[in-house]
């Protein structure tokens, strides 16, 4: 079988189940496995890159979406040469992955169509539930199911660790900064997996741009900053940078050095296997004496 990934979710899926060979073509943001990155690239994107300010490129995206241009392209050309028998995209998410229509217009034009699955989890379950279609589609089954069980015995875990605890802190996980969103669809569900209490994102839910004064009345007691498409060193560059307002240096969490900046790309923002790893990231920001290890980095309230 020959696989298109147009999603990092999926390519990550992909290389869990071990069909990494069947792999044909990825897009430009696939960069987990390292292998991954060996892979022809078929798409691309227009917005600005580099040091962008998160205000300017908000603020491209917006235009880009309401326009209907659309974020990303895709390489004709280099799917014609492919010819996939599997094509894994989403419809979900506006600027998570090329527009789902282009990508129905570019496959009509190959000679024998391939099948085309959007897969678009909102919430933990139905993250796992993707691991089981795509192993359905390439016929490995009982490996989907094997990466499944061991994902769901590693979320007990954490569960456990935390079950008992007496105080579940009132946690905020920023998906932008600038403007200021909250974190949806899993994030809220893992915050809770972890041992907290999201104040302002919904489980299931869409993330959603807020104010910094709902921010403020809010009042959280640890906040997680998970921008989307940005590694921990890069959240915390563009942290120093952003145009906070005099409220946010009375916030709890603020106040009391209780903000940690993660990888969204890694274990946050794309909906594959280390989801989970991300339930384990949240609950040492959250329960430090309950569970040990590292992948955030905290900032001085300073």
């Amino acid at each position: 079988m020959k696989i298109c990934s147009l999603l990092p979710s999926a390519t990550e899926i992909v290389y869990a189940l071990g069909l990494g060979d069947s792999l044909r073509a990825v897009t430009h943001e696939c960069d987990f496995p390292p292998e991954a990155k060996e892979r022809p690239t078929i798409t691309s994107s227009i917005l600005p890159g580099g040091e962008a300010l998160p205000g300017v490129v908000d603020g491209e995206v917006r235009r880009l979406v309401e326009s209907g241009e659309g974020i990303y392209r895709i390489d004709g050309d280099l799917l014609q040469a492919i010819q996939p028998d599997l094509i894994l995209t989403q419809k979900l998410c506006e600027v998570c992955a090329v527009n789902y229509d282009d990508v129905i217009s570019a496959a009509r034009l190959l000679p024998d169509p391939p099948r085309i699955i959007s897969l678009e989890p909102t919430s933990i379950e139905e993250i796992l539930e993707t691991i089981r279609t795509v192993g359905r589609l390439a016929d490995c089954e009982e490996r989907a199911e094997e990466v499944v069980q061991d994902l769901r015995d590693r979320i007990e875990r954490v569960s456990q660790a935390v079950g008992d605890v007496s105080h579940r802190p009132g946690t905020l996980c920023l998906e932008w900064l600038d403007p200021p969103m909250v974190g949806g669809h899993w994030v809220p569900e893992m915050v809770r997996c972890a041992g907290g209490d999201d104040r302002l994102g919904e489980e299931g839910k869409p993330s959603r741009r807020i104010d910094w004064e709902e921010i403020g009345a809010s009042a959280p007691e640890v906040v997680v900053l998970m921008p989307c498409g940005y590694d921990a060193e890069r959240t915390v560059a563009e942290y120093r940078r952003a145009p906070f307002p005099d409220l946010w240096k009375g916030v709890p969490a603020v106040k009391s050095g209780r903000v940690s900046a993660v990888d969204a790309n890694a274990y946050f923002s794309r909906p594959g296997p280390r989801i989970v790893e991300g339930i384990e990231i949240l609950g040492r920001i959250l329960h430090p004496d309950r569970l040990s290890g590292g992948g955030f980095m905290c900032l001085d309230p300073s």
